[in-house]
């Protein structure tokens, strides 16, 4: 086993500042502001900050994005890149999409409902249906986006889609079977006080962690388990520090992609057609990206015998559905007459989709 790893590279430093400085030198409050825009010089470049590493569900579709978007553009614009950790943690790419420092961002609820306490919605667990065509349908609704346009508008963030990538399992060195199981287990979060309220009320002694770290912690015996998509369990190694897997299905993982509102509303009509037309390309793309790495990153560490898998039944996550509950109460509680109207129609939202689903 290797000794303590972190699983971060270090921060470009530098390119954060050029980032930064490209974001500044475009304020301009003297007379020439007034003037039309000039036409663009192409190529444009654009920015893609990721929250995961090279090989995730996230650089698949980061990676399918630019491929449709330089082809339907004939070269005129150019996407460039940034896998998790070679700008910053999550939180720290928010800052540079509403700044302006980076064009687009990948943006999981399980940081962002700090600002923006709506998508804390995703964080809670048992809300999203089972069924995987619905959910798939459901996060695709361009009703669900505009719900939560204007929240994420009012942080100076267009929101351009959400992405599921596959449910959230968990890994401990037990199997967590009931919430009992969860007593006194300090288990790793992402970097949300929601996130965290999912588990306290299985009795757990949650930890905000950044995702670069959750490695480190694990094997030093900081903390005793966390929770992600399988996917991301293989690829950051973290079935290498834990002994078992529980797949409860608590929740999917869904991020969503966003660009800095001011740099959006800005694009020349072409431009924004570009990238409407991407990211609904790829949509369907994503889907079966999350699908298949899932699948296939389960069985590679079944294979290398490295994880016991417990597969929870109905009965084991109703408990966990019904322990779940005032959390529910707890986000209402929280985002106001905003949350309880995306709540209630998200809940209409599913059973509406479930009635029309083809038998």
């Amino acid at each position: 086993m290797p000794a303590a790893r972190i699983r971060f590279w270090p921060l470009s430093i530098a390119l954060v500042i050029a980032l930064a400085g490209c974001s500044d030198s475009q304020t301009d409050h003297g007379p020439e502001a007034a003037k039309a825009p000039e036409a663009p010089e192409y190529p444009v470049t654009w920015r893609f900050a990721l929250e995961e590493i090279e090989g995730s569900v996230q650089h698949a579709y980061a990676e399918a994005l630019k491929e449709r978007i330089e082809e339907r553009s004939e070269g005129k614009i150019e996407v460039d890149i940034f896998p998790y950790g070679s700008l910053g943690t999550s939180a720290q790419l928010t800052e540079l999409v509403k700044n302006g420092s980076v064009s687009l961002a990948f943006a999981s609820p399980g940081h962002l409902a700090n600002t923006i306490p709506e998508v804390g919605l995703f964080t809670l667990h048992y809300v999203l249906p089972d069924d995987a065509e619905v959910t798939r349908q459901l996060l695709a609704s361009p009703e669900l986006l505009n719900l939560f346009e204007q929240p994420y508008a009012d942080q100076n963030m267009k929101l351009l889609g959400f992405v599921p990538e596959g449910w959230m399992a968990w890994t401990a060195n037990k199997a967590l079977r009931t919430p009992d199981d969860f007593n006194g287990q300090r288990i790793r979060t992402m970097t949300s006080d929601m996130a965290e309220e999912a588990f306290r009320a299985y009795g757990a002694e949650p930890s905000q962690i950044p995702y670069s770290q959750v490695y480190s912690n694990l094997q030093l015996r900081k903390i005793d388990g966390q929770s992600n998509p399988v996917f991301a369990i293989e690829e950051m190694d973290f079935y290498e520090v834990q002994s078992t897997m529980t797949l409860a299905r608590p929740a999917q993982f869904v991020a969503s992609v966003v660009s800095n509102l001011d740099w959006y509303n800005a694009l020349p009509e072409n431009q924004q057609q570009w990238l409407d037309n991407g990211l609904n390309d790829v949509a369907q793309i994503a889907w079966e990206t999350q699908e298949e790495l899932n699948q296939t990153r389960l069985e590679k560490m079944l294979e290398e015998g490295h994880l016991k898998v417990v597969r929870l039944t109905d009965a084991e996550r109703e408990a966990f559905r019904q322990a779940s509950m005032p959390v529910r109460d707890l986000y209402l509680e929280r985002t106001g007459e905003s949350g309880q109207r995306i709540f209630e129609r998200l809940q209409q939202l599913i059973e509406e989709l479930d009635a029309n689903k083809p038998e």
